[in-house]
């Protein structure tokens, strides 16, 4: 038992920092990523409780943590984006959530990249059919990362324009991948 335990303590003390960043990243809410963490120790220690030690630690911690991630989004309701991108406001100045933010982690787990390309294939065909100013917002803050405040600026558009317009964007693009979400984060 000691062995064990040993091994448990030295697993959170090299990994947590880690593997609370990686949730963080994919978790917006910080009481839902401790959350996490602290299941995916649970059931590490619970593996070593029923002899089921594990030889990767790294790695499966990881994993475990992408299966909670996942559990997480598939027990949420149905939010609308401009619903999240309110909920951020207060969180960041551009105030809203990136697209990063949900899609599945990009790493090489076969389901993960199954999902991201299934994801970013639907997209890439709903942003087809916006009009180019809204494509172009939509594009710049949410696959480009670029806050409105710098879009205002090298544009020279007006913020509430360029809010305006990603509005639009994410009204279409929510109406024409509600199916693909359907079918993929409900039960």
């Amino acid at each position: 038992m000691r062995g064990q335990d040993r091994q448990i303590q030295e697993a959170v003390q090299q990994q947590r920092g880690r593997l609370l960043a990686f949730i963080r990243r994919r978790v917006p809410d910080p009481a839902d990523a401790e959350d996490i963490l602290q299941d995916v120790f649970g059931e590490l220690v619970e593996s070593y409780r029923m002899l089921k030690p594990v030889e990767k630690v790294a790695s499966w911690l990881f994993r475990v943590a992408r299966n909670r991630i996942t559990d997480l989004y598939r027990k949420k309701k149905t939010a609308s984006l401009e619903e999240e991108m309110l909920r951020y406001a207060d969180d960041n100045e551009e105030g809203s959530l990136l697209l990063a933010d949900v899609l599945p982690a990009d790493d090489d787990a076969p389901e993960n990249r199954l999902l991201r390309e299934t994801l970013m294939e639907a997209l890439a065909d709903a942003l087809a059919e916006l009009p180019k100013n809204q494509r172009d917002v939509f594009v710049w803050h949410e696959l480009e990362g670029k806050s409105f405040k710098e879009l205002a600026e090298e544009t020279g558009v007006p913020l509430k324009t360029l809010i305006s317009r990603k509005h639009y964007a994410v009204q279409h693009l929510r109406q024409r991948l509600q199916v693909l979400y359907t079918n993929l984060f409900t039960d």
